[in-house]
């Protein structure tokens, strides 16, 4: 292993027992776990956001399972888990109206008695300040820019980005190199479309045999609303408009305390027509007369976006590699129809810190985990996914209609232990969807009143995203021509609407032919452009440490 790049200092050195990249729930609960069965164990989280809970940004509706393993006592500390679900709503959209489903119809699972809206930015502070107590320690603001191998191609730690680098890729006069971080095991708890996870299932052709990975993207805002209006426990979910019925996805209203709503969107990432814009569907989303009402006198405090995955248990990866594991939803343990990972995320780090402190406890190193990969389906997490592994690939195949009925009724019978279906493959990658510009309508978008709707520019600024200009972009194009001939000349520039922050624009040159411009000061790291663009010519690298959003309640 070498810590030197050419005309560059070493990398200072650290060693730990354990190196965790990503303070969301699964890394923290690995570390709390790892701690709770070995105290002595040496465990550091790195967290590329400015603060842990920065980056974090889910619905969010818990299901406590997870934390009543990890801790089971905390329903009797102060915490930040405190609205419980009081009612259940699922309704079906139509442009003027809207069905509420009986609640009878859906499948026991579907249910959220028992579960609690939350932050769950506040709950990962709350799990941070648990796991330093702990004697973990966790450093906010440190991006792991890459994996240490040995000689034989074992993963031995993580590296963390330079900071200080001119947009020019020189160091200026307040540049630090980064810190290599060694352990004996490495997790990867980065979360969806995480670029550590990307690049080692690359390197160990962890998805072999498996389907592609699906995404949705998920938008978010946190309103505080008319008390009158306001319902604390209220959980709400809808399909249908604005969407089209061979486009997926769904929203979430979602009632906290404190006259707080959050309200989210998500698209599915396998939608056809080049010229939708997720942003622009939420922004309808909210207009129509069964959500609105929600929203009228109330005041819009925070925005967000995040790539979600959705593949489910056909497209989860191989999980571990020599030297590490990787956990949460960088393994793709979303259950999609309850719009719900956190518990599952949970339990994978705690099931990973277990094979891990067992692991060391036998005094080996490096190795693979296999324990953990062979385990993990018949644990909560396989048996969660299992039942719910049609759903999605269905819903793709039949269109919104159908497939959710379809979806419904092979949920309710694995309740019985079988299903109609089998497994139902998903098909293609999500960014292979995309039609040309030539075999779609155009969609017109009406403005924003900047009372209930809003443009990016806005919402972008209530993100709080930060990020030095004079650093190098992290949004890597591959080929600036086939941007281009491509991206542009086939697909009509759908970079400029798939990302829900403004990043991308296409704007016309002197000679008349488009430039592609990227504002990366805009970022608000969701991962869509690397999961969207119809060549993958775009590949979404950390920036800086501590740059990006710093989501604060959501």
């Amino acid at each position: 292993m070498n810590d030197q790049t050419d005309g560059l200092p070493e990398r200072e050195s650290m060693e730990f027992d354990v190196v965790i990249v990503g303070a969301g729930p699964a890394g923290l609960a690995a570390a709390i776990r790892l701690k709770q069965a070995a105290p002595d164990l040496s465990v550091v989280v790195l967290e590329k956001g400015a603060e842990v809970g920065a980056h974090i940004l889910s619905g969010a509706v818990i299901d406590p399972i997870g934390l009543d393993r990890l801790l089971p006592d905390w329903r009797s500390e102060e915490t930040p888990i405190r609205t419980p679900v009081t009612s259940d709503r699922f309704l079906w959209l139509g442009p003027a109206g809207a069905i509420r489903l009986p609640t009878f119809l859906m499948p026991p699972l579907m249910s959220n008695h028992g579960c609690y809206v939350v932050s769950l930015g506040d709950v990962c502070r709350w799990l941070a300040e648990k796991a330093e107590a702990l004697g973990v320690e966790v450093f906010p603001g440190f991006a792991a820019v890459e994996t240490l191998h040995d000689q034989d191609g074992t993963v031995i730690g993580v590296a963390t980005g330079d900071m200080g680098v001119g947009k020019d890729g020189k160091p200026k006069p307040t540049f630090e190199r980064g810190m290599a971080l060694h352990a004996k095991y490495t997790l990867i708890a980065e979360g969806a479309r995480g670029s550590l996870a990307k690049k080692l299932t690359a390197r160990f052709d962890l998805d072999a045999g498996r389907e592609p990975q699906k995404y949705g993207l998920g938008l978010k805002e946190l309103w505080r609303i008319d008390p009158a209006r306001h319902q604390p426990g209220r959980v709400q979910h809808s399909f249908g408009w604005p969407l089209d019925n061979r486009t997926g996805g769904g929203s979430f209203l979602y009632h906290l305390d404190d006259d707080l709503v959050s309200v989210g969107f998500v698209v599915h990432l396998n939608y056809r027509n080049p010229d939708l814009s997720p942003f622009e569907e939420f922004q309808r989303f909210k207009t129509h007369p069964a959500i609105a009402p929600t929203f009228q006198g109330g005041e819009r405090l925070s925005y967000g976006a995040r790539a979600i995955t959705e593949g489910g248990i056909q497209s989860v990866p191989k999980l571990v590699f020599p030297g590490g594991a990787i956990v949460g939803c960088a393994a793709g343990f979303l259950n999609v129809p309850r719009i719900k990972g956190s518990h599952n995320a949970i339990l994978s780090g705690i099931l990973a810190a277990d094979h891990v402190a067992a692991a060391i406890a036998a005094g080996r190193t490096g190795d693979e985990l296999t324990t953990y990969e062979e385990g993990w389906r018949a644990t909560e997490i396989g048996r969660d996914l299992r039942r719910v592994r049609n759903v999605k690939p269905l819903w793709s195949r039949l269109g919104t209609v159908a497939g959710i009925a379809a979806g419904g009724l092979d949920m309710w019978t694995n309740t019985l232990g079988f299903s109609f279906f089998g497994t139902v493959a998903h098909g293609g990658p999500d960014h292979a969807a995309t039609l040309p510009a030539k075999d779609i309508a155009p969609i017109r978008y009406p403005k924003a009143d900047r009372h209930l709707t809003y443009d990016r520019a806005s919402s972008v600024y209530l993100a709080a995203t930060s990020h030095d200009e004079d650093q190098p972009v992290h949004l890597l194009v591959g080929d600036m021509a086939l941007q281009t001939e491509s991206e542009h000349d086939v697909y009509g520039g759908p970079s400029a609407r798939y990302c829900p922050a403004g990043v991308y624009e296409w704007l016309e040159a002197d000679d008349d032919r488009p430039r592609f411009v990227i504002n990366a000061a805009n970022c608000v790291h969701c991962k869509t452009c690397d999961i969207k663009d119809p060549n993958q010519n775009i590949t979404w690298v950390p920036p800086e440490g501590g740059s990006g959003p710093n989501y604060r309640g959501m």
